[in-house]
Order: C-alpha cells, then structure tokens, then sequence
C-alpha cells in the first residue's frame, strides 16, 4: 500500500499511534492467552508428561534462533509496520489451522508443534520490528513508558484469560463446536484487529546513519552485522550474557510451573488458574509502576537488581505446597520482570541507532535466547525421570529434601525450581562484579550522538 507525506500526516502517530497499536495488541494477546490457558490442559490431560509440555516450548522457539538474524536484516531493509503485520497474519494461520483440526475431531498432539514451529516463525518477525517502531514513533524520554505499556500486553491479559478461558470451558455444549472451540475462533477474529490497528496508524521509516550503512551488504551480511556490532562492544555483550545465563534457570524453571501445580493440586484447573492469574495481576502492578516510574535513572540498576529479587521470589514458588505461597511470590517475582525487561530495552534503543535496532535485537535476543530450546529438555527430563520418581517416598533425597519440600507428586518439580531461582539470583548480582556492566549507560553513548547519513525516507 503506497502512501504520500500528506496522508501520513493525517494518520495517528507519536504515543497516540503507538496507544492505538498498543491497544489492537493487547485485545489479541488477551485471546490468545485464553487458547494458550486452554491448550495447556488439553496437553497436560493427553500426556501427564513435563516432558511433552517442554517440547512445544522446543518447537515454538527452535524457529526463532535459526532465523532470528534474517528476520532482523529484513526489518531494517524494509517497511516496519508490513513486518509486524506479517507477524500477526502468521499467528492467525497456525490458530486457525487448529482451531478447524479440533471443530472437525481431527486434532492430534503432534499437531500442536506444527502450530508451534509457524508461531514461533511469526514471533521471529514481531520482536525485534515492534521493539524498533517504538524507537520511531515515540521520543526518549518516553521509551521507559511506552516500554512499560509493552510490559503490559505480556501480563496484563493473563489476568482475565485464565478466568474467561475457565468459565467458557466451564460450559457444556454440545457436538465438535464446543466451549474450547469458541476461544479459538475468538482468537482467530482478534488478529484482524490488530492488524486493522496498525494499518490506521503512521510508523515512521528510521533515519539512515553512517554505522547503519557500514552494515549494509547482502541479507546474510546484515544479519551477522548484529553480531560483530554486540561483539565488539563488551557493554552490551555483558548485558546479554546476563540474560543468557539467567534465561538458562528460568526457562527451566518456567516449564515446570504448570506440571508442578498440576501435579499438586490433583490437576484442578481453577487453582492453576489462580497461580497464572495472580501472576498477571503481578505483571500488570509491575508494568504500570514502570509505566508510571519509568525505572532507576541509572537503568542497569533495574535488570541486575531485578534479576536478583525475581529469583528469590521464584525460587519460594518452589517451597510452595498451595496457594498461601503460589499466590503472593507469584505476584512479586512477575511485578519484577517488568522493571527487568523495561530497563533492559530503554538501554538498548537508546544506545543503538534506529536504522540498526532490527538486525542488533534480534542478535541480541538470539543470544539471551541460544540455551532455550535445551532448558525445557533439561528441565523437563531432570523432573520426569530423576527428581520426581526420588522424591516419591522417605528414603533417598526425600529423606534430606521432604522436610522442606514434601512428598509425593510435584515435589522433585519444587526443588528444581528452587534451585533454578536462586542460581537466577546469583547470576543478577554478579553483574556488579563487571564494570562494563556496571558502567554500560555512560561507556556507550546515545544513538542521537552519532552521525546521521541522509534524512528519513518518506512513508511507512
């Protein structure tokens, strides 16, 4: 769709255009996480295996680490707002697809990896060009609230998804159109609304600066350019290295959250939904004080501060036998992610220049992100066959751990998790020990510091 200056300037844009994406957005996710809801119950139900669980996650991010570089290099060469459309157009096929496989009785488990290799390709595009619209659309000093409303669309719809998913579920229809049927083709519809928010809304094109065009070439030499541009700064290689070790412990440890749950509470839907609502609300306080705040002025202070007191509130999840501690440190360790993820990001497109962000971030998230595919394995193989048969019965680490953790089913699954959320904590804190970590705001300086090419293109 071509356009003039004069019709982009009738559209919405600055934060009111990036309110109207933001509110597509979050309606879309809001369903999604209610298939999502859906879908871990059915999966659950059919196998009772952690293992299977982990395998979706595998299949959903695998996608994304082999072409997250490509992705990133056509962000940067082309329109921004087609690669975020293309995005949701991906998510709406893989949704649709198993929502007529299921209508028709057809679905099978091992259809839910295909669906989970096609969203993960949509996934691959929707990061790094909705992270880089952002740094277009709004001005710095309002990267720490639009951020935080982004914050938002991750946790805020989990707090109505598990209550509207269970009620719908809860409700008996008959023939193959039944209760789960209908959440997914709720699903399927809002993608078009999303999509239809981002058609009406101006995403201006960046900047082109002098590093951007050094990092020009063929798709395979911009992608690896995000690369060689982390690499030989040690600021943002250090940061990135935080995450990559801190996502090691808490992947593992969020592939056991449903199993675990599931598996102490006799399989009851509605106290899982508990857990996973209370750490929407938990999400949602966190996004709205950063929405609000806007994180430390020294930003670094809030991913290593915030990776040290969200592992140890996820670390008490895993002592955890009910809901008096699922409850509250659910709500505390998802408040703190927030303030993780946002002043991570505000450092990151304030630092890097604009025309570059789609190839440098999804480099950046490839690395924070390489161990994924193995930590749900790990997590998933370590619960099954050697702590949950070992902490069955008193003898074994039952006799040393039970006093602590119990018995029975889940038990071996609490004390993985434990341990992976203080190792979490641990990997915050050392980051103080690096002064390139430490000190990355004032080593590295602002992309409006560097020296521009030419003027913006003209249009979307």
């Amino acid at each position: 769709m071509k356009t003039t200056p004069a019709t982009d300037e009738k559209r919405p844009s600055g934060m009111f255009g990036f309110t109207i994406v933001w509110i597509g957005q979050i309606i879309s996710v809001l369903a999604s996480s209610m298939t999502g809801f859906g879908m871990t119950l059915w999966v659950y139900k059919q196998t009772e295996s952690a293992t299977a669980m982990a395998g979706m996650q595998v299949a959903f991010i695998l996608p994304f680490l082999l072409l997250s570089p490509i992705a990133g290099a056509m962000v940067d060469r082309y329109n921004r707002k087609l690669m975020m459309m293309i995005s949701d157009l991906t998510a709406v096929l893989s949704t649709a697809g198993i929502f007529i496989l299921y209508a028709a009785g057809l679905l099978e488990f091992w259809h839910l990896y295909i669906a989970s290799v096609i969203n993960g390709l949509g996934n691959t595009f929707q990061w790094p060009a909705y992270s880089a619209a952002i740094s277009t659309m709004v001005s710095k000093e309002q990267y720490g609230r639009a951020n935080g409303l982004m914050s938002l669309i991750d946790a805020g719809p989990g707090i109505l998804a598990p209550l509207l998913a269970g009620t719908l579920l809860a409700i008996t229809i008959e023939g193959p159109f039944d209760s789960f049927a209908l959440i997914m083709l709720i699903d399927v519809l809002t993608f078009f609304l999303a999509i239809g928010a981002l058609l009406i809304v101006h995403v201006p094109q960046p900047a082109k600066t002098v590093e951007g065009q050094e990092g020009r070439g063929s798709i395979l030499r911009e992608a690896w350019f995000g690369f060689t541009y982390i690499f030989k700064r040690p600021s943002l290689l250090g940061l990135q290295l935080i995450f990559l070790v801190g996502n090691l412990f808490s992947g593992m440890g969020f592939t056991l959250l449903a199993p675990m749950i599931l598996a102490r509470s006799d399989q009851n839907s509605l106290i899982f939904g508990s857990v996973q609502t209370a750490g929407a609300v938990g999400g949602v306080l966190g996004g709205i004080i950063m929405s609000a705040w806007g994180g430390f002025k020294k930003r670094v202070h809030g991913v290593l501060l915030g990776w040290a007191l969200s592992g140890i509130c996820f670390a008490f999840l895993g002592l955890g036998q009910g809901l008096p501690m699922w409850i509250p440190f659910m709500i505390l360790t998802m408040m703190v992610i927030p303030l993780i993820n946002t002043s991570n990001q505000a450092i990151w497109q304030a630092k890097v220049a604009p025309d570059i962000q789609g190839r440098v971030f999804s480099a950046r998230r490839l690395i924070a992100w390489v161990n994924q595919p193995i930590a749900p394995l790990i997590a998933g193989l370590l619960a099954d066959f050697v702590l949950e048969p070992r902490m069955q019965a008193s003898t074994g680490l039952a006799s040393i751990f039970g006093p602590v953790f119990g018995t029975g089913p889940g038990a071996g699954m609490g004390l993985l998790f434990t341990f992976c959320g203080l190792a979490a904590a641990l990997v915050g804190l050392s980051g103080y020990l690096v002064r390139p970590i430490r000190d990355a705001e004032t080593l590295l300086p602002d992309h409006d510091q560097l020296e521009l090419l030419e003027p913006a293109a003209a249009g979307d």
